[in-house]
């Protein structure tokens, strides 16, 4: 057997070395899985010897390589498919290459679409200097219209033409059932293996999963099954061919001196990720073995539970080798091993289940599937534990919030029952709930029980009482915008209210809007709008509390995590582009109630740039808003600062202030641990700590007498303490 193992291995390697194009001559293409990716990408990045500046490179190129076979004064369109027949010039497959967009909005003209668009990227594709936003083999022309219709959706499954969006849907700019784009049948091979490549010329800058609707369970790291099902389906067309020979060469100026490896050969991406059989245009893998392994016997399930079981088998014989099984539940690929033995997880309690395996081996020769198998999960009788760690804040006259530890189950906890003086209140999946209508000066008893999928229901927690204050007023009575970013380029962008009086604010009759270059206000945009709301429930802002604001194409995890309303790129009015939220420096923003304008960030009617490339932070002093702009009212931050966003300084200092409750020690502190001191022995129910600028760096839940603060860098902190008799602050100085 192991003569027999050399001897293919020797006609292998001969084989590759015959068929294999010369740009590839030093990539050992005998690896398989993450090692033949990590070949292919070196070897792309190493020759990436040009790259091309997006105006007028691109262009130039584009001319070229995306040139009508037949008509060499044309530019074939990306997702076009029509020979201007039908009077719909957006779907046309042909363009004259002289009507380049020059960005004056005509109709008629054709762009450079980025498939691995700008904005899903991490960090975006910039098109300002030479990198990944002006690689040529990312950039195909398009009919413009067209080009803003896809906008930055993600790819998703569809069948025919590319008439538009598909029927699947993911939670993305449109809410969490925005459509995803499909681009016709004709391109989706090219999108597949444009993606591929991106993938492995720029990493996780431009991972699969972040610009297309898939599954990456079958994969060894972020490609998904929908872009290796396209490679499959849809093979390389003549026009792939020519851009991959054109940049392929290293004399021509605007060509980049690298190939697309998944043009030149797709099956190298069955080969780094399985999947189904992609073309092998160099005949040197599926042409070298023919003989499938053999079917899979006596498989075998045990081990039971609710939602998982094991499976065993006997292992399967080839002519060269078995490198793998591929397990189906109920005849749904659901997973992969080398193994003889695997655990099927996620399946629902009390249900019976088909198991059949395949063995495959390098070639990706499939046996026959092994004799069905049928076995149950057990029925789920287990309630979860019970919630633990009940605190209240946000206290006001009529409401306060209720926060909680998340509990436990042998399936899934799969939400929360609020109880407010034994009586049902409300069911939530949060580890949090805002108690509302309640009366001044009033004591409430909370509990809270966990359920799960087969509503096995915990025990109440213990009751915590809760004492809602008299109702009066802080002397702030309204309120208004404490942050307002506007990044230096791309979609960061976000603006945050702030709530600093005693009483919760419905967000009934509030909107933002901006000026348009300084001009007349437009694009009133509701605090209330439920379909742009992350959480429908949020219907109003605590005291206290921040409300945050962010454009739907921002890529920033501080921005989208501190989120309450995204506003959607859409490409139709009233908020076309993510206005109001796509302000552009020159954009003064407005808070307004009830149609009037009460707060606002940049000068009414200035049309400049005077608050571009930018973060400002109301002062802490400041505790209301005003109808004309006051810069002294703003500290200004550097361009691309977001670290402020969900709390502003001002929270820290309005509460019922006792610094005489607790102490700590040592102060400076050197090492990682921070010792409270209690004389009154007062219960500590949750502890901050934020950073002099008001970022939240550590929020502990009832803690003990010493806390670990090893993660936190060197500098000054605000240490916020919160207890039923009221809260105190300390300043903290790590060494």
């Amino acid at each position: 057997m192991i003569k027999r193992l050399l001897f293919f291995v020797y006609l292998f390697v001969s084989t590759i070395l015959v068929g294999q194009q010369t740009y590839y001559s030093d990539v050992d293409l005998t690896k398989t899985g993450l090692a033949l990716k990590s070949a292919l990408a070196t070897k792309i990045i190493n020759t990436h010897t040009n790259k091309l500046d997006y105006t007028p490179d691109i262009w130039t190129a584009s001319k070229i390589t995306d040139a009508n076979l037949t008509n060499a004064n044309q530019v074939i369109l990306f997702y076009g498919w029509e020979n201007a027949t039908d009077g719909d010039a957006t779907n046309d497959l042909y363009r004259d290459n002289t009507l380049q967009d020059t960005g004056n909005g005509q109709t008629f003209r054709w762009n450079r679409e980025h498939v691995y668009s700008k904005s899903l990227a991490n960090p975006l594709l910039a098109t300002d200097d030479p990198g990944p936003g002006t690689d040529a083999h990312n950039l195909r022309p398009a009919d413009r219209t067209r080009n803003s219709q896809r906008n930055n959706f993600k790819f998703g499954e569809g069948s025919g033409t590319p008439s538009g969006f598909s029927s699947v849907t993911y939670s993305g700019p449109s809410g969490p059932n925005t459509n995803a784009w499909f681009p016709g049948d004709e391109w989706k091979g090219d999108v597949a293996r444009i993606v591929m490549y991106m993938y492995l010329r720029y990493g996780n800058q431009c991972l699969p999963t972040g610009v297309g609707v898939g599954n990456n369970a079958l994969t060894p790291d972020d490609m998904i099954d929908l872009f290796l099902k396209w490679n499959v389906e849809d093979p390389v067309s003549d026009v792939e061919k020519a851009r991959n020979t054109y940049h392929g060469n290293t004399s021509i100026t605007t060509a980049q001196g690298n190939r697309n490896p998944f043009i030149d050969n797709p099956y190298l991406a069955t080969r780094i990720w399985g999947g189904d059989s992609a073309q092998d245009l160099w005949g040197i893998y599926t042409s070298s073995d023919t003989e499938a392994p053999t079917t899979p016997t006596n498989v075998v399930a045990s081990n039971q539970a609710t939602t998982s079981m094991t499976l065993t088998w006997t292992a399967s014989t080839d002519n060269v080798g078995v490198t793998g099984y591929n397990v189906y539940v109920n005849n749904v690929l659901t997973s992969q091993t080398a193994n003889t033995t695997i655990s099927v997880t996620n399946l629902v309690p009390n249900t019976s289940y088909a198991f059949t395996i395949e063995a495959k081996d390098l070639i990706n020769n499939k046996s026959a599937k092994s004799t069905v198998i049928n076995s149950s999960t057990l029925q789920d009788s287990q309630a979860p534990t019970v919630p633990a760690n009940i605190v209240a804040s946000n206290i006001s006259g009529t409401t306060f919030k209720a926060t909680w530890s998340a509990s436990t189950d042998d399936t899934a906890v799969t939400g929360y029952d609020i109880f407010v003086d034994a009586t049902f209140k409300a069911t939530t999946t949060d580890l949090n709930y805002t108690v509302t209508g309640l009366a001044n000066s009033t004591t409430y008893t909370i509990t809270v029980l966990a359920k799960d999928a087969a509503n096995n229901k915990s025990a109440q927690s213990t009751g915590v009482n809760v004492t809602t204050t008299d109702g009066a007023s802080n002397g702030v009575t309204e309120l208004f915008i404490s942050e307002y970013v506007e990044p230096d380029g791309g979609s960061n962008k976000a603006i945050e209210i702030v709530n600093l009086t005693s009483a919760s604010f419905n967000l009934a009759g509030y909107s933002i809007k901006k000026q348009s270059n300084g001009g007349s206000w437009v694009d009133d945009l509701p605090l209330n709008k439920t379909d742009y709301l992350v959480n429908a429930s949020t219907t109003s802002i605590l005291p206290n509390e921040v409300f945050v604001i962010i454009h739907g194409d921002n890529n920033n995890a501080t921005l989208t995590s501190n989120a309450d309303l995204v506003v959607p790129n859409n490409s139709a009015a009233p908020y076309k582009f993510g206005s109001p939220l796509n302000f552009n420096g020159n954009d003064p923003v407005g808070l307004f109630k009830n149609g009037i304008l009460i707060d606002i960030v940049g000068e009414s009617g200035n049309s400049s740039k005077h608050i571009e490339d930018i973060t400002l932070r109301r002062k802490s002093t400041i505790s209301g808003p005003k109808v004309t702009y006051d810069p002294n009212e703003w500290d200004v931050l550097a361009k691309n600062t977001f670290d402020g966003i969900g709390s502003h300084t001002a929270t820290l200092s309005l509460e019922k202030i006792d610094n005489t409750l607790f102490r700590l020690y040592p102060n400076p502190v050197n090492g990682a641990t921070l010792n409270i001191v209690n004389p009154t022995s007062t219960k500590i129910n949750e502890l901050r700590i934020f950073t002099i600028n008001g970022k939240q760096v550590i929020s502990i839940q009832n803690p003990s007498s010493s806390v670990t603060i090893k993660d936190i860098s060197s500098g000054i902190y605000i240490v916020k303490f919160i207890s039923n008799k009221g809260t105190s602050i300390k300043k903290l100085i790590k060494n």
